[in-house]
């Protein structure tokens, strides 16, 4: 048993020993090589998820929602056997799943305290280092579980499934509809809705590679400006609702009223993040738009693809040129970068990464937004109904340059998005004022501030 406690919340966990799920039937043993859009250096690391769920008397009749669960998944790994595999590390540093079989780690868990007790879940979420624990020597990209899925049950009856992924097997599309697939096999089905395709090969650079645009995305140039540098840093959430973004809208030119939110809300961040790191007015920033690229391929890639299929389209300004813009013509930058994101940019984009040796994506002077609301996680029902908070457990695991879209609805009834960022503890501050601004004074910090 561990005690843990934050600003707000304490509470205690206690935990069995963790166990290896593996496919509930015997599944093939491949050597199966990851995209080389899966293969770069940015996506070799750990991605936590968390849903939490009240309890539902009706439907649960005395059910164990970590049994249910995990004689789920070890069905669903016969659909998804690559996920009970290990990564390998081939020539050049190419990665490779092993369908070893081995299994996913698996650790049910109880705690004594109540949903309720949570207030309105978001991240940084209270204790996560309990409610999704780092299972001793499983968190290595090769060689370590592909997931690790804990399942805690709280004292008011509901509970909390936290997931750690392997970024460089799948993204926030792929591990959605993995999530998804689960939940059906938990209420049922015998076959998930989507049934899983691998078609890596897909996505491999051309031979040989001959890169057609410049790329910024994986260059780091020489800015100065990183936010995840120095002491004091804080990770915090917004909020924005209904009134934040009609305010938002109102300030753009009526030709651009009715432009996509990710564009007019990514704008509106990175200004106002720029503004209050206080970068040197020549210093170039970046913003990087994460684009699901799965339709912008010709074709598509096929229904069921689980790989990671994003592009990640660069605005590039200097700092000064940035926080003068119109708010429209920032619009505008961020619209024109993710229409680029086609069939040839996704092709030169792996050319690309071989032909720099997987590079990182840039991260100095660089802010990276991805839109999670349409991967499904919200929708995952064991059996007890849709979770309260599905989505992203902790901005700061991440290198502490990214915000992310959560579809969120608040304690008091208000639907809209909630965005957690990182920056160092005055620059939060002077953020969080920025966007007070823009929005006309609107309250939209709604969270709880944890240090990372």
């Amino acid at each position: 048993m561990s005690n843990v406690s934050t600003t707000v919340l304490k509470f205690s966990v206690r935990r069995q020993e963790p166990t290896l799920v593996p496919p509930a039937e015997s599944t093939p043993h491949e050597f199966k090589p990851l995209s080389d859009i899966d293969d770069q250096e940015s996506l070799r690391h750990q991605t936590p998820i968390v849903q939490f769920y009240a309890t539902n008397p009706s439907s649960m009749n005395g059910r164990d929602p970590a049994r249910v669960i995990r004689e789920a998944l070890a069905k669903l790994l016969v659909f998804y056997y690559p996920f009970a595999g290990r990564i390998r590390e081939g020539k050049n540093r190419k990665l490779i799943v092993e369908t070893t079989g081995d299994g996913v780690v698996f650790v049910e868990a109880d705690a004594d305290v109540g949903l309720h007790e949570f207030g309105d879940v978001q991240p940084p979420c209270p204790c996560i280092e309990d409610l999704l624990f780092d299972v001793p020597g499983s968190a290595a990209v090769v060689g370590g579980p592909l997931l690790l899925i804990q399942v805690t049950r709280l004292r008011c009856g509901g509970f909390v499934v936290g997931v750690r992924m392997n970024h460089a097997v799948c993204d926030g599309a792929g591990i959605g509809q993995f999530m998804v697939g689960l939940g059906e096999l938990a209420r049922g089905l015998e076959v998930p809705s989507v049934v899983p395709v691998w078609k890596r090969e897909l996505l491999n650079a051309r031979v040989p590679p001959r890169p057609t645009w410049p790329h910024p995305e994986y260059e780091e140039g020489t800015a100065s400006l990183v936010a995840d540098a120095g002491d004091g840093k804080v990770e915090r959430c917004f909020f924005f609702g209904e009134k934040e973004m009609e305010t938002l809208r109102s300030s753009l030119p009526e030709r651009l009223r009715d432009c996509d939110r990710y564009d007019l809300l990514a704008a509106t961040l990175w200004r106002a993040r720029t503004t209050a790191l206080r970068a040197p007015a020549e210093e170039q920033v970046k913003l990087l738009c994460v684009v699901n690229a799965r339709t912008r391929y010709c074709p598509p890639l096929p229904v069921g693809f689980y790989g990671n299929a994003i592009g990640l389209p660069a605005v590039v300004s200097t700092a000064e040129e940035l926080v003068r813009a119109e708010v429209g013509d920032v619009v505008e930058m961020v619209r024109r970068a993710r229409e680029s994101v086609t069939d040839e940019y996704m092709r030169s984009t792996a050319d690309a990464i071989v032909a720099r040796g997987r590079p990182c994506a840039s991260t100095a002077g660089t802010y990276h937004v991805s839109d999670l609301t349409g991967h499904g996680f919200g929708n995952v029902d064991f059996g007890w109904g849709p979770p309260v908070y599905a989505g992203i457990a902790r901005v700061g695991t991440n290198p502490g340059v990214a915000s992310f879209y959560i579809a969120y609805r608040t304690t008091r009834g208000e639907n809209g998005l909630l965005v957690p960022a990182v920056l160092p503890a005055a620059a939060m501050d002077r953020f969080h004022e920025q966007l007070r601004a823009v929005t006309g004074g609107s309250q939209v910090d709604k969270s709880r501030t944890a240090s990372v």
